[in-house]
């Protein structure tokens, strides 16, 4: 947990290979891609953009496949569980599969459909993943600004990810505490230290947000939070990438027409 939020997520925003690319170019991309993720009727379109988006993360970006792979775990533990559920319990048609407990069998609309929202999830997170990882959220911020997104969502998402990092720097620092003291000796004293850890940490948290208020009040915040860069520019993207892109995105919309009744069974 230390090692995989505190040092690498913020770090390789900063520092990836991808760092000194045009990051309004990085936002439309992966902001079109993912709509078009979505927009998809099979699952090809998806399963390929995250081929693709991964691609770029691990080689041009240089981010760890490790790390990556991690990174990817949640979302796909949780597509993955839809997809068993979806394919078990929402689907008609003909079985694939019986299991021969409680009637419970595979159908071919349950899996298709399955199969669909898991891709969907997969293009999603990637195209997420690409701005997480590829743009520091400061600019990520500053160039969402020019999107009209309401000032007050914008507040809040940096203060989120501000405190995101707070909540993890104070239940490293007291799980760290808890372990030099033996405090996961024993499955017992694993569950009593985890209690006090939960309760102490809501408490200490509490306490660093309202000591950031305080802060926040006496250097004169008005309610509006300023990012230190200002949004990039259209014309700095180049026409070598705008054309790449446009191709990109044009291909994925002739994919999306040519695989749109595409279906496993």
């Amino acid at each position: 947990m230390h090692s995989m939020f505190e040092n690498t997520l913020d770090n390789y925003a900063h520092s990836n290979g991808l760092r000194e690319t045009n990051t309004l170019f990085k936002v439309i991309f992966a902001i079109t891609t993912m709509l078009v993720s979505l927009a998809s009727t099979s699952p090809i379109v998806p399963l390929f953009i995250t081929l693709v988006i991964s691609f770029l993360l691990i080689f041009p970006a240089k981010i760890p496949w490790k790390f990556y792979l991690k990174f990817l775990a949640v979302p796909f533990f949780f597509g993955f569980l839809t997809f068993i559920f979806m394919a078990l319990f929402f689907g008609v048609g003909a079985h694939i599969l019986d299991l021969g407990i409680f009637n419970l069998a595979v159908t071919q609309d349950g899996f298709n459909r399955g199969l669909l929202l898991l891709s969907r999830v997969l293009g999603g997170f990637t195209c997420m993943a690409f701005l997480a990882l590829t743009i520091p959220m400061t600019e990520l911020f500053s160039e969402l600004e020019r999107f009209k997104i309401p000032q007050i969502v914008m507040e809040l998402a940096m203060l989120m990810y501000r405190y995101i990092f707070l909540f993890l720097d104070e239940g490293i620092n007291m799980y760290h505490a808890q372990e030099t003291r033996l405090g996961y000796s024993s499955l017992k004293k694993s569950f009593k230290s985890m209690g006090m850890l939960g309760s102490n940490l809501f408490i200490r948290t509490w306490i660093k947000g309202e000591q950031a208020h305080i802060a926040m009040e006496s250097r004169c915040y008005n309610g509006s939070i300023k990012t230190m860069k200002e949004p990039e520019s259209m014309r700095t993207i180049g026409v070598r990438n705008l054309v790449l892109l446009t191709l990109f995105e044009v291909g994925l919309v002739i994919g999306l027409y040519f695989t749109g009744n595409f279906t496993l069974f």
